[in-house]
């Protein structure tokens, strides 16, 4: 095959290592870019494998790394759990991309995205549902602001038999308290 040409499907169009330092926001732009041209190509309807599989080769075409279907264990105890959940892509393993195509995008939808982003530790996601007419209103970006990596422990909350002070002072000795349940999302 010539190297300058295209390749004519996205099967096994995976690009597994980050190819070049770019900010999320600009990362973000172009992974919104390649799903609007697959949108435009495509319209709403069709399955949302499909739209993986477009948007995964339209990815590649702009050499962006990006890994399909990635298992996200949980940790419990110490001990990895594959619990069945799976990331639909990760982009230049910094962004998580959660696929749909339903009717209306749901809060279920937003909070699938944000236990993702929670586990992975990663930062941004974007969740894209392709059965709108105008893709535009099918995109949400959510941003994790959950400090704690996703391999270590929470700490407990105090204990109710604590008292007052007790919960006081080990509060005021803990430094992630305000930060706990940092998750927000951004439209």
């Amino acid at each position: 095959m010539n190297p300058n040409s295209k390749p004519e499907s996205a099967e096994g169009a995976e690009v597994t290592g980050p190819l070049r330092p770019m900010g999320l926001d600009h990362l973000t732009d172009l992974i919104i870019g390649a799903a609007i041209e697959v949108h435009r190509q495509t319209g709403p309807g069709l399955m949302e494998s499909a739209y993986e599989e477009c948007l995964c080769y339209e990815l590649s075409q702009r050499r962006i790394a990006f890994r399909r279907q990635v298992n996200l264990p949980i940790l419990y105890k110490g001990i990895k759990l594959d619990c069945g959940y799976k990331m639909d892509l990760v982009v230049e393993d910094a962004i998580v991309l959660e696929l749909k195509t339903v009717d209306h995008l749901l809060p279920v939808h937003a909070a699938q995205l944000l236990t993702y982003l929670k586990l992975s530790g990663k930062q941004v996601g974007l969740l894209m549902n392709f059965n709108e007419p105008i893709l535009k209103k099918g995109l949400k970006r959510l941003v994790n602001h959950f400090s704690i990596p996703a391999n270590e422990p929470i700490p407990s909350a105090p204990s109710a038999r604590q008292s007052r002070e007790d919960t006081k002072a080990a509060l005021s000795n803990d430094p992630l308290k305000t930060r706990r349940l940092g998750v927000s999302a951004v439209k």
